[in-house]
Order: C-alpha cells, then structure tokens, then sequence
C-alpha cells in the first residue's frame, strides 16, 4: 500500500500525461506526453470534473474519464460557423488546424479554429473542439509530492514546458 502523502490532493504538486479520444471513433483528438505539473487545488489546468476525479489517486495510476463536451462547454452553436471567400482571407489563415483570436463589435474576443480550406472558400469555427462530442480523457499520474511555495504561488512548475491549447482543456 502506498503512503497516503502520494495521494493527489490540495496544495500536492502533480505531473501526469493525457490524452483525449473520441468516445464514438476511437480518434486520439489530443496527446500530452510530456509532463504537465500543477498544484492541485491552485489552478485547474483540465476541466474540473476530470481534477475530481484525480483526487486521491497515486502516482502510477492510470485512469479513464469519461466526458460530454456539451455539458462542459455546452451544445454546439452553428451561428460560431462561417466561411468567407478566400481572396477575402489573409494568407496566414489558410490552413486547417491555425488558430484565430477574433474580436466581436463588443470587444469580447473568441478563438476560431480553421476547420475548411478549398480553391474559393474558408470555414472557421469559433465553438470548443470537444463540443458535440463524448471523449474519454485517459491520464497517468507520473508524480505526487509537497508543492514548493514558488510552485503553490505560480499554480504550477516553474520552469518552462511546452505549451497546451487552453482551447482544449478548459471551458470558455
């Protein structure tokens, strides 16, 4: 039995790996394979009902949580959908996959996500990736120790990682 001080709980610093797959398709839709770290209970780098479901488990612990995308980041919104002719479009944003920050008349700012490019037209999508969609997010726990004081006020490592599309994990 494992001493209980391994256990993932507030003010513990935990590095686990992750990836999200399409419940229906078997489709890896995202891979995290270098460590994440964070401070559980300081900031919550995954949606919160995948943090719930870490509390009290160990290091070396893999587990399956299942998730509906409409109820994190609610049904999708088919108004968040358009294309526009491509001569219309800056280059930069002709590929599928590129990430574009848009500002509303409001000055409220959304991410749209390029999902279509053909000879004439480009289709953008401002909803989450995870709308509409069951997805199984399957992590394992690499580490569970004390968080240092510098990390428990950062919310997580120190040190520089590579980064993590927000747009994936959290609700916006």
């Amino acid at each position: 039995m494992r001493p209980s001080s391994e256990a993932v709980r507030a003010g513990k610093f935990v590095e686990l790996t992750y990836k999200v797959t399409d419940k229906r398709s078997g489709h890896v839709l995202t891979r995290v394979e270098f460590p994440l770290g964070y401070v559980h209970g300081h900031n919550e780098i995954l949606a919160p009902s995948v943090h719930g479901q870490l509390e009290g488990r160990c290091a070396g612990d893999v587990i399956d949580v299942p998730l509906d995308g409409d109820r994190i980041f609610g049904p999708r919104d088919e108004s968040l959908v358009f294309s526009d002719d491509i001569d219309n479009v800056p280059e930069e944003y002709r590929q599928v996959g590129t990430s574009i920050l848009m500002e509303n008349d409001r000055g409220q700012t959304r991410s749209f996500l390029v999902t279509h490019v053909d000879d004439e037209r480009v289709t953008v999508d401002g909803n989450n990736p995870l709308c509409g969609r069951e997805v199984v997010f399957t992590l394992e726990i690499l580490s569970v120790r004390d968080a240092t004081e510098a990390e428990t006020q950062a919310g997580g490592a120190i040190e520089a990682g590579a980064g993590v599309d927000p747009s994936l994990l959290r609700p916006v």
